[in-house]
């Protein structure tokens, strides 16, 4: 589900670019550009808000559980389907270069993401939506076009170190606190008469394995055969920001 989403972005952004070059050469003209020295600041600071989505990749062993009548089952997992979280953070930028700048955006993201755990041989299944209020500070480097009129699209690449501040015990699944992430992503900044609107587009990719496998939690030891049929998990992230500077 995540890689279909991937491909739907990245479709949508070659058909913007199509668009933008099937314009004709009277829109290209140079128009009055507003606020034409926001750029040459060293340092400025501006504020976001947007949506996300949430996933986990789970790499599966086939583990069999055999129950006390002798009757094996094996499980396995899978996030099907997305519902959207709100983020919303502060952004610094430091200017190197009229090209390239150094962002620091500490970020709150507020969401869920809804498991799906199914026996392979009978059919039967059950679900456990985990629950997370990510407090992130993400450091990415932003590579920028020349500015044409009152639009630069650039791109953004940079890790994101998280932690999980509602994480919950007991469940069928429990996921480590911490966790870091790398990013890539792209944008473009519009110049407006009083700000600058940005809207952006991020993918996020877990580095480490968040499954936390020593289950010493539980105190129904039933739950522990999910967390068995399952070696590594994880996170993924799709976020859409607009930042306001």
């Amino acid at each position: 589900m995540f890689k279909r989403c991937l491909r739907i972005a990245m479709m949508m952004v070659l058909m913007a670019e199509m668009l933008v070059g099937a314009l004709p050469a009277p829109a290209q003209t140079r128009k009055v550009q507003n606020r034409p020295y926001i750029d040459l600041r060293a340092w400025h600071y501006g504020f976001l808000f947007g949506l996300h989505l949430q996933d986990l990749e789970m790499v599966h062993n086939g583990h069999v559980n055999v129950l006390e009548d002798g009757t094996e089952e094996s499980w396995f997992a899978d996030v099907p389907s997305y519902s959207p979280g709100f983020n919303v953070g502060v952004l610094g930028e430091a200017r190197f270069t009229n090209e390239l700048s150094l962002r620091i955006i500490p970020t709150m993201y507020f969401g869920d993401k809804t498991v799906e755990f199914c026996e392979q041989l009978t059919g039967a299944g059950t679900q456990q939506t985990i629950k997370s209020t990510y407090f992130t500070v993400p450091v990415d480097m932003k590579w920028s076009a020349p500015r044409f009129n009152n639009y630069r699209p650039y791109m953004v690449a940079g890790v994101v170190p998280m932690l999980d501040l509602t994480v919950k015990k007991q469940k069928e699944l429990l996921v480590h606190r911490l966790d870091f992430c790398f990013e890539v992503g792209m944008g473009c900044d519009f110049y407006l008469p009083f700000f600058k609107l940005i809207p952006e587009v991020k993918f996020c990719f877990g580095l480490p394995n968040v499954l936390v496998r020593d289950r010493s939690d539980l105190i129904d030891k039933n739950l522990l055969k999910y967390t068995q049929a399952i070696d590594a998990a994880r996170s993924r992230m799709i976020v859409f920001n607009f930042y306001f500077e």
